[in-house]
């Protein structure tokens, strides 16, 4: 059984990606792909220095995850990710049928999971999700904050 222990654990690990993207003047979003109690995919928003649009860090850890297991289906497999993943994100989430998403803080402009979008609860979609939202929600603002000060 997961617990909130467990869920901080491995929100640690997509914390750890995001202070990366901040240290690469990304904005900071970190994910991991957990199967079978064992990080298989990982990755950081690098949208910037590759120049493309899709280098969200979900995007790259799914990635990492379907190579790691050799199948694009993550039907066991579970996301931990800083911020509330977008349309496109949520989309890939849905495609590869990881059946749980755990992330940190909502994204009130363009959340797709809870706040603009319910999408991993459409039921007329061919897969649905678990959402689970907050886990280190502090620690991720002020990163979020942080980083958004810095700019300015």
């Amino acid at each position: 059984m997961i617990n909130n222990k467990t869920h901080k654990k491995w929100m640690k690990y997509a914390f750890l990606e995001a202070l990366k993207a901040y240290e690469k003047n990304e904005i900071p979003v970190g994910a991991v792909v957990i199967h079978e109690n064992k990080i298989i995919g990982k990755g950081h928003n690098l949208i910037e220095i590759l120049n493309d649009a899709t280098a969200h860090a979900e995007m790259i850890a799914i990635t990492a995850a379907s190579e790691s297991l050799e199948s694009w289906r993550l039907d066991n497999c579970i996301l931990y990710v800083t911020l509330e993943p977008c349309v496109m994100c949520t989309g890939a989430i849905i495609n590869s049928r990881i059946k749980k998403v755990i992330y940190g803080i909502s994204d009130n402009k363009a959340g797709a999971c809870d706040s603009l979008y319910h999408l991993g609860e459409d039921g007329r979609l061919n897969h649905n999700f678990e959402i689970l939202s907050g886990v280190m929600e502090g620690e991720i603002k002020n990163l979020m904050n942080n980083f958004f000060k810095k700019l300015r």
